[in-house]
Order: structure tokens, then sequence, then C-alpha cells
């Protein structure tokens, strides 16, 4: 997160080829809706989800689709055979940004930008240990907004068990993201829809490890995911201590580095009083979009 602009917590992913889905995901409360043409979408399908994406895409945007969710599409990787048509698809315009799994390498991020032009956002899933490996450098290009993990895959290639075995890997990424100025990762989809309370407690543990926000692939998971992730009125209490305390001191103090005194005796600097602003606008981003 940089500044205190908010990031998104909620991303839904919505089969490409349930086109009667698509507007109940827009309306399920996400942050971002993810049309998805790889994975959920059997080959025989491809080109009827494909087409299904493009006539939505040019709807919202013959529309001026105002409702504040964004709409990004989650293509085949960029070596298979329906990459080139997704991203046509995508090059179209109407989408928000472009999410592409199985990453390895900042070639792949600029066969993408390629085929769908600068300027759309690419959202890079490393699903392999080659674009873990990678991940500094894949992070770094100028077109990639956000990394994330694609746990199922590397989670076969790797021979991992149980969650506390992609600890190392959730790091590596959100080291890459930090470095290289993006967002925190988000997190995987939880795929246990009907639990919530496994779904709400995993989300508290990406949460104290770095990650933020996260996939769902069913709307009930939505909620869930954004309360696991607004801060909590203790969280926000003490943001606004140290952002009132900051305000009350000089610029000066704050600019340079100086120590800011709270009213309890602790001591703050500016990159606490940063994190400080920035809890309180996501505090803010979340409860506005609750009440939409």
């Amino acid at each position: 997160m940089s500044g205190t602009q908010a990031p998104l917590v909620t991303w839904l992913y919505v089969p490409g080829d349930r086109p009667e889905r698509f507007a109940r995901a827009v309306a399920s409360g996400a942050d971002a809706v993810i049309l998805d043409l790889e994975d959920a979408v059997l080959p025989p399908a491809k080109e009827a989800a494909r087409r299904n994406v493009r006539d939505f895409l040019d709807a919202r945007r013959a529309g001026s689709a105002d409702d504040g969710v964004r709409v990004h599409v989650r293509i085949n990787a960029p070596h298979s055979e329906w990459a080139a048509l997704d991203a046509a698809a995508v090059a179209a315009g109407g989408a928000d940004g472009v999410r592409v799994p199985k990453i390895e390498s900042v070639r792949d991020v600029d066969l993408v930008v390629d085929a769908v032009g600068e300027g759309v956002p690419v959202d890079c899933l490393l699903e392999s240990a080659r674009g873990v490996e990678n991940a500094s450098e894949i992070a770094a290009h100028p077109a990639v907004r956000s990394l994330a993990l694609g746990e199922a895959d590397l989670t076969a290639e790797l021979g991992l068990r149980g969650d506390e075995a992609f600890a190392w890997l959730r790091t590596r990424i959100v080291v890459a993201s930090a470095a290289a100025g993006l967002a925190a990762p988000g997190m995987a989809a939880y795929i246990d829809v009907r639990d919530t309370e496994g779904l709400y407690r995993s989300c508290l543990r990406g949460r104290d490890s770095g990650l933020f926000g996260r996939s769902a692939i069913h709307p009930r998971q939505v909620p869930v995911i954004r309360r696991a992730f607004t801060p909590s009125e203790e969280e926000v209490s003490r943001a606004r201590q140290i952002a009132e305390a900051a305000e009350g001191a000089s610029a000066e103090s704050v600019r340079g580095g100086g120590a800011i005194a709270l009213a309890d005796g602790r001591f703050v600097d500016a990159p606490v009083v940063a994190a400080a602003l920035r809890t309180l606008a996501l505090a803010e981003s979340i409860a506005e979009r609750g009440s939409d």
C-alpha cells in the first residue's frame, strides 16, 4: 500500500462460461470481479466464455458503469494455445486489469503486454518454483500491478503439505512486492466455501504475514474476507491517536524523522505515522464500501 490509498480487499472469481452470474458477482459486495477464462472453464467452452466476457465488457463500457466495482479478466497462461485469443478480448477494452497465471519471467509479462496493449495493469500469479525465484524481477516490471501465489500448482510441484509450508513462499512475494513499491499480495482462494470460520482464521494468519485481501470463489466468502481484513476498533483508535499526535506536532519534526510523543508516554516516528494513516484510510474505505 502506498500513501494513504486503501487497497482492494476482495476479488470474486466467476467462470467465463456462466454469464448469468456476472451481474450477481458485481452486486456481491466484492471490490473486484475476476471473469475467469482459465481453470474454471473447460477447453470446449473456452470460445463461448471468451465471447461472454467480451460482450460483458462491451456492455459495461457502453453503459459507463459507475458501481465502483473493478472488473478483471484472468486469461490462460502466456504460452497456452488460448492466450492470444484471450488477450484480444482484453485488448478490446473495458477491463480494469488482466490476471495472468503461470508467470515465470519478465519475458512472460512482456508477452502479455504485447498482446493486451500498454496501459492494462497486469496481476501476476506465480505458480511454479521458477516464478517464485524470479519474483523480484517480475515485480519490478513497469506493467505489473501485483503478485500472488498459485498455491494449488505450487503444492503439486513442490510436494508441500499443510498451510505452514507456504510461509516462506508468502514472505518471498511480500518482500518482492514491497521492494518494487507494489501493494501487498492478496491471498489465494480458500477452496472450502462452507468453512467460513476456517476462512476467517486463515485470513488473519495471512494478514499477520504481510498479505492483504483475498480472492473468493463464492459470494458467501466475500463478507468473511472483508471482516478479517478490516482494522479492529482498537487498531483504529490507536491509529487515530497517532494521526492526531502527528497533526499536532511540527511538520518539520515529522518530515525530519523525529519522534512524536503520544499521550500515554510512548514515542512514534514517521513510518509509524504513515502506517496509522493507511489504517485509517483502509477503515474508511471498507466502511464506505460496506454501505454501498
